[in-house]
């Protein structure tokens, strides 16, 4: 999956402003990170958890992709359920440690 497959018809307008906001990050890989969350996830969450997916859209790409991908430590700010459901979320797209060799056990 590469684009959209939501339709914003039914959605309000914040709603609507931040799935097009997921969808177009900076980075493809955030791009599908967070569209493909948004896709999965942006009809069925609270007003309160709406603020906070916004206030974790604010930050930069790059330590966005960083702390979702775990070559970061996430900030203490962000140790939250919500960031944990964008992080526990697996897009279509296989992650780069995916396709390293394994270590035998």
């Amino acid at each position: 999956m590469t684009g959209v497959t939501l339709s914003s018809a039914g959605l309000d307008p914040r709603r609507r402003r931040i799935l097009f906001r997921c969808w177009h990050r900076g980075l493809r890989e955030m791009d599908l990170v967070f569209g493909q969350f948004a896709e999965s996830e942006l009809p069925t969450l609270s007003e309160a958890e709406l603020d906070e997916l916004e206030t974790i859209m604010n930050e930069e790409d790059n330590d966005l992709l960083r702390w979702v991908m775990g070559t970061w430590p996430v900030p203490e700010r962000f140790q939250t359920p919500m960031f944990e459901r964008i992080v526990s979320f697996r897009p279509d797209f296989p992650y780069p440690a995916d396709d390293l060799p394994r270590k035998p056990e």
